[in-house]
């Protein structure tokens, strides 16, 4: 386990119920039960909320309706440059 540091924390009677039943029912300690808690939580927080899914799938969807600004063969040309440049160890031509 990595190193611990012990807090103090207000909680209402009912969080505190809830823990001590997990914790029980589990036979776990207490503080192993609010630390899994927190780590679901810290997951569950970094993911986007449906609102935000929708107006990035929209922002994309209108990115690929967008016409093309090169010809393939331009961008072809490009991309084969590039991997040549990695390739030889990022040395970059001047064009």
């Amino acid at each position: 386990m990595a190193d611990v540091t012990k807090v103090t924390f207000t909680l209402d009677e009912e969080t505190v119920a809830a823990i001590r039943a997990i914790a029980e029912r589990r036979r776990k300690p207490q503080s192993l039960i609010v630390r899994e808690a927190v780590a679901v939580y810290a997951a569950q927080e970094e993911k986007l909320d449906a609102v935000e899914q929708t107006r990035r799938l929209r922002i994309l969807d209108e990115v690929v309706a967008q016409p093309h600004t090169r010809r393939q063969a331009e961008v072809d040309k490009e991309l084969r440059q590039i991997r040549a440049g990695r390739r030889a160890g990022w040395s970059r031509r001047s064009d």
